[in-house]
């Protein structure tokens, strides 16, 4: 990995972006969002991980996060993404409604497979793609970024709701004549 995606500065404030495997839309669960939020929360109170802003979206997370003095990045990172992609998979299995199961379990096996740093399954893909934020322009750019994918997340939320309702509004009509 280049020094242009490492944890260069120990007490540096950095926007970081992991994704899942294949992209896949895991977190458009609530049981599969909640793992991840139960997870930043405990990386705060255990791991030195200072957030101060961050969205999750359906395949992948946004931060900008800081380690408190005396605890790394990107030990912190590492110790997340191991503990929530097990914890992920785990849920997957146990998921009796989970309707995408055998194809995302597949996804994330095949990419296990190819990666010696892994036992059976890779959920999060490699790379972290820190970037130091080095200046108030720069903290302005990614804060903006993250409070626009928030709003596009709320729109398209919204906007499939309405499609919903409105059809079954109509095959409410359709079927009651």
């Amino acid at each position: 990995m280049s020094r242009a995606y490492k944890f260069n500065n120990p007490a540096g404030l950095y926007f970081v972006s992991f994704a899942t495997v294949g992209w896949i839309d895991v977190f458009t669960r609530e049981t599969y969002r909640n793992i991840i939020v139960e997870s930043l929360k405990y990386c705060q109170v255990s791991k030195g991980l200072e957030i101060y802003a961050w969205c999750l979206m359906t395949n992948h997370v946004h931060l900008i996060v800081r380690a408190k003095e005396g605890f790394l990045m990107s030990s912190i990172m590492r110790d997340f993404k191991k503990f929530t992609s097990k914890k992920l998979i785990e849920a997957i299995l146990s998921n009796e409604h989970e309707s995408r199961k055998e194809w995302m379990i597949a996804i994330f096996k095949s990419s296990g497979e190819y990666n010696s740093n892994n036992k059976n399954y890779q959920f999060w893909r490699q790379d972290n793609k820190p970037i130091e934020l080095w200046s108030h322009e720069v903290i302005q750019q990614k804060l903006e970024y993250i409070h626009q994918c928030r709003l596009l997340k709320q729109y398209l939320y919204s906007f499939i709701h309405h499609i919903v309702q409105f059809f079954r509004f109509v095959i409410s009509r359709v079927f009651s004549v």
